[in-house]
């Protein structure tokens, strides 16, 4: 195997980064990960110089991303406005960035290791642990953040991610990157500082599959999600929008005695609510005494614009912007709340630098005119009580938000559950279950549940423990009925969010320089 690593290292790494993608949903092959991750310290570790410690940890993400991130280019069989052939050209070029930060992170470590402790792998390994999961949280952060399979991901199958109630997702990555320099220890014969690092694995894998959250409680608040199987080729015609509206209304049911929380996926409606009593009438009928709907629908904002024309002038109203927003629908046709979505998706919600890239013919990649507009950030929305129901707050976060470790609640104000509306219908058959990993992921961390309504799947109850109760698979119409989940009290990363993961770098670094005299 050294004999190999030294001929093709370039190779070595751009395969081992592909292979370790199947880690994560849908194969979920997480050994293989671990695997393909002890070649890549076994690479950094033989690495001559600084440019090769990062050309390989470059290479490594590369395959990785392009791997990971193929459903990616499914979105663009949607975009008339662009060639549909340029959206694997997008996933290359995507990676080709992302693949910087596993790079950074192997650059990091192999110059850390060169410092304080020259040929000594343990120390090595833990500044590498600790440089993924700055690297991670970096990718998370820069140029609005790109989070989408985190490392720690690999970890929900086995019980492992419940360390993510304490050190959160970034954390669990640099977990990762332990248990391989665990297999490279062990194949050395290291056989105690490997056990020494397999040891606290195993405690927390027993733990995390023991876990469980409260049971839903008897009578708690009656939930119906709604999963139309409306797909992106279909969704804006306006030719099927009275079909469309059938489908949610009969998926919805009619009322009940118990006063019922109905959940509509993002974008469910083409109305603007504010704008249209009409459409609000429509939707408050579907609703019985108590009922509230929760729905996607944009919110809309105009301005006057200044023409010309044969000489004269003239000004016309034009759209400026929009949000993403979800909206509360009371039976009485009120609107009593509104969120609007903060961590918008470039070059899908809004085009940065519009006005560099707009003359280069680049708006072709955001649908309409205008760009969408940023939310204040996390917000609990208060759901009016109601006769068998309490007064209690949401939390939502819509489509892609829900992937930002640290960042979907606010913490000042609580929530009773986190509401997840998402359009994955553009994504293929790796997105939308990536999608909902990442958020099993955000309910562990959170101690919170999770509601998940989607047009085409998929729509899911997650409980506070992470643990999928109820789903609806993909391309397929229905329904949830089911009882809340219940909320555990705030886990330690709830309570102080990625600054527990930011101790637990220090901790690692710490410890490589710790044990530089003791290692061999």
């Amino acid at each position: 195997m050294p004999a190999v690593l030294d001929r093709r290292p370039k190779l070595a790494a751009l395969l081992a980064g592909f292979l370790s993608a199947t880690g994560f949903e849908p194969l979920r092959l997480w050994p293989v990960t671990l695997a393909c991750l002890a070649l890549l310290i076994l690479l950094i570790e033989r690495a001559p110089d600084r440019k090769a410690a990062f050309t390989r940890g470059w290479l490594f993400g590369l395959g990785h991303f392009t791997l990971g991130l193929n459903w990616i280019a499914h979105a663009f069989t949607y975009q008339d406005a662009m060639p549909h052939w340029f959206g694997y050209g997008a996933v290359v070029l995507l990676s080709l960035y992302l693949a910087v930060y596993p790079g950074l992170a192997t650059l990091s470590a192999w110059c850390l290791g060169r410092r304080f402790a020259p040929g000594k792998p343990l120390p090595f390994l833990l500044f590498l642990a600790a440089c993924w999961l700055a690297s991670e949280y970096l990718r998370a952060v820069a140029f609005t953040g790109f989070a989408w399979n985190p490392l720690g991901v690999i970890w929900l199958p086995t019980g492992v991610a419940i360390a993510s109630t304490i050190i959160g997702t970034y954390g669990l990555g640099a977990l990762a990157i332990l248990a391989a320099g665990a297999l490279v220890l062990a194949s050395r014969r290291r056989w105690q500082p490997a056990a020494a690092i397999a040891a606290p694995l195993l405690a927390l894998a027993f733990w995390g599959l023991l876990s469980q959250a409260p049971a839903t409680p008897t009578g708690a608040p009656r939930i119906r999600v709604v999963q139309p199987n409306i797909g992106q080729d279909e969704k804006y015609s306006a030719e099927l929008e009275q079909a469309h509206f059938r489908t949610l209304a009969a998926l919805s049911g009619t009322p009940r005695p118990a006063p019922r929380l109905l959940f509509w996926p993002e974008a469910a409606i083409p109305a603007y609510l504010d704008m249209e009593p009409a459409w609000r009438d429509r939707l408050a009928a579907l609703l019985g005494r108590g009922d509230l709907l929760l729905t996607g629908a944009n919110k809309v904002y105009y301005k006057q614009v200044a023409r010309q024309a044969h000489g004269g002038g003239y000004s016309e109203t034009v759209l400026a912007g929009a949000n993403n927003s979800v909206w509360i629908v009371t039976p009485d046709a009120r609107l009593p709340a509104r969120y609007d979505k903060a961590h918008l998706v470039p070059y899908g919600e809004y085009l940065p630098m519009r006005s560099i890239l707009q003359p280069l013919g680049l708006s072709r990649l955001v649908p309409g005119d205008a760009d969408f507009w940023p939310g204040p950030g996390p917000q609990s929305l208060t759901l009016p009580a109601a006769t068998g129901r309490p007064e209690m707050k949401m939390g939502v976060q819509i489509c892609y938000e829900i992937i930002f470790s640290g960042q979907v609640i606010d913490k000042a104000n609580r929530p009773a559950f986190l509401f997840n509306p998402s359009n994955d219908a553009w994504f293929g058959s790796w997105g939308p279950v990536q999608h909902l990993a990442q958020a099993r992921l955000r309910a562990m961390e959170e101690g919170l549940p999770i509601i998940r309504s989607t047009p085409t799947g998929i729509s899911a109850v997650i409980d506070a423990r992470g643990h999928v109760l109820h789903k609806l698979g993909p391309h397929r119409a229905g329904f949830l009925d089911t009882g809340l989940p219940a909320a555990l009290p705030p886990t330690p990363f709830a309570r102080l969010g990625n600054w527990l993961p930011f101790s637990f770098l220090l901790i690692l670094a710490g410890l490589a320089i710790a044990t530089r005299r003791s290692s061999r």
